[in-house]
């Protein structure tokens, strides 16, 4: 059985008071991050969730909120918890190259030190598949904005399939990207289409049929989504939330 708890659930800005992207998930062979928002070391300690449970952090696209914490983790990983234990950071193309500029840009650099634990950078482009840490992941190309690098994934975990769809407006191949999956962890930013590069309420109630996944949770939620989560037919997700699957 494996375990999803959903560290942050807001938008980039926040909304409703809420952490940035983040997702843990634990299966039967160890754990992973979907995504790494710069609130995510707060999130984990607060849940009491242990960094060096993480063997595998996978990045969906190139904006602050879903990538921004991950100098940070890292660091804390060398010298709150002197981790010994390989960590695997994977992501869209460019992945090594825009953690590294990120993490100079925030005074953290990479270079230059010695680290306690090996740290290992891998590109998956859209269509490809690779084994990383506990998980087998297969990428594919959604619609965000472009210079960001988007990507969602499907991930099998052990037994269960888990769809993540980063950050997305609708598209027609989405269904087929997540059919057959136990769980889809969906971004739900508006709730009316008033963005083509961000899902809405509006859209996934036209598509719901088509979506052909165990159990659909909604998260990336906007200030006006944040104030419907517990109060719509489709599930919402909120900061803290455990999922077994």
């Amino acid at each position: 059985m494996s375990e999803v708890v959903f560290i942050g659930t807001s938008d980039a800005f926040g909304a409703g008071g809420r952490r940035q992207s983040a997702v843990f998930a634990r299966g039967e062979r160890g754990g992973m991050l979907f995504d790494c928002g710069g609130t995510t070391n707060s999130g984990l300690t607060q849940l009491g969730i242990d960094r060096e449970e993480i063997e595998v952090i996978l990045i969906s696209h190139f904006h602050g909120d879903h990538f921004g914490g991950i100098p940070a983790f890292l660091y804390a990983s060398l010298y709150t918890d002197a981790r010994k234990e390989p960590l695997e950071i994977v992501g869209p193309p460019e992945i090594e190259a825009r953690v590294r500029a990120l993490a100079t840009a925030l005074g953290h650099p990479l270079d230059g030190g010695e680290w306690s634990f090996p740290i290992g950078f891998h590109e998956l482009h859209a269509g490809e598949r690779r084994s990383a840490g506990p998980a087998q992941i297969e990428a594919f190309a959604t619609q965000h904005q472009l210079e960001s690098n988007p990507q969602g994934y499907r991930i099998q975990l052990g037994r269960e399939k888990i769809a993540y769809s980063g950050d997305t407006g609708w598209f027609g191949g989405l269904p087929g990207h997540v059919a057959g999956s136990d769980l889809f962890i969906c971004e739900c930013t508006q709730c009316n289409a008033e963005l083509d590069f961000h899902l809405s309420l509006e859209e996934l109630r036209e598509h719901r049929d088509d979506l052909d996944c165990g159990r659909l949770i909604l998260t990336h939620l906007g200030n006006e989504m944040a104030r419907e989560r517990g109060q719509i037919e489709i599930e919402t997700a909120d900061d803290g939330m455990t999922v077994k699957l």
